[in-house]
């Protein structure tokens, strides 16, 4: 019988719906990487996104359930968020895609292995030899052998997509721990406010495009680029790009809700995590030339 607590089937029916968003969503955002920075993006598709996040929530409770004991937590995990994009993007700016996300794949490992003190799950003894071996894997590709005048990047990129790792693989156990108490809705919402936050600041701090002009580097034009009013035909692909983007938040947190923490990172992290948690793929990202656009 499956308690309440640990539906894996469902679980992995969400994760499955959420793969299938994020595919479209990287669609869409094809057609918008050429013309428009990043965090314009991500605010445009988080503030309709939390839009339709509010409809869901209508339907698991209302707005009071958004009252929380717990802020902090919430607001860690929007950090959490935050952090691990950055770090990923910053890491995709100077290294291949592959060593990226081969790398960034150390997150289902550190899910695994922090779930133990996080949640209180167990892990059983050949979990924890996949988990122990995925991690030496890791260890090899920072390639600690060599100096660090003899590698292409520097050591602190290498470690980038480790950190966004880690700061996804606490999200997602925080998503299991906070959705005891909230729905997925709610912490959908929470998510998708703290891109809108950080949109916003760099908004203010980068909006003008004035950095964008000190650098011929694809990848940091599209951060960096001025914002511009969207033209008439964007308007419904920003729109479906919120909606898609709203399911792809229900999905992952209410599939974390149901199940152990430990049954989902193999299925989940199949996606980077600017693909999960609301801006653009990777493949985009990495591809983009010195016209900035995208290649792919």
């Amino acid at each position: 019988m499956t308690s309440a607590s640990n539906r894996a089937g469902p679980a992995i029916a969400f994760v499955l719906v959420g793969v299938l968003c994020i595919s479209l969503n990287d669609m869409l955002i094809k057609q918008l990487s050429s013309g428009y920075p990043l965090h314009q993006i991500v605010f445009f598709r988080s503030f309709v996104a939390i839009m339709v996040s509010l409809v869901f929530l209508r339907f698991e409770g209302g707005l009071a359930a958004l009252r929380t004991d717990q802020p902090m937590l919430h607001a860690m995990r929007g950090i959490l968020v935050v952090i691990s994009n950055m770090s990923y993007f910053l890491a995709l700016a100077v290294m291949p895609l592959a060593d990226a996300t081969a790398l960034f794949f150390a997150a289902p490992l550190f899910i695994t292995l922090l779930s133990i003190p996080i949640l209180g799950e167990k892990v059983g003894p050949l979990r924890m030899g996949a988990v122990i071996v995925g991690f030496i894997g890791v260890v090899i590709m920072q390639r600690p052998w060599e100096s660090s005048a003899s590698l292409d990047i520097s050591r602190i990129v290498l470690m980038l997509p480790v950190l966004a790792a880690l700061t996804y693989a606490l999200n997602q156990l925080m998503t299991r721990k906070l959705g005891v108490k909230a729905p997925a809705s709610a912490l959908a919402i929470y998510i998708q406010g703290s891109f809108i936050l950080v949109s916003v600041c760099f908004f203010l701090v980068a909006g003008d495009g004035r950095f964008a002009a000190h650098t011929t580097n694809g990848s940091l034009q599209f951060l960096l680029r001025a914002w511009v009013w969207p033209a008439p035909e964007d308007w419904k692909v920003l729109l479906g790009m919120g909606v898609n983007g709203a399911l792809i938040g229900y999905c992952l947190s209410q599939a974390y809700r149901l199940a152990d923490a430990q049954q989902l990172p193999l299925l989940n992290t199949s996606v980077c995590p600017w693909r999960c948690s609301g801006g653009c793929s990777s493949s985009e990202i990495c591809q983009l030339g010195k016209s900035g656009r995208a290649s792919c």
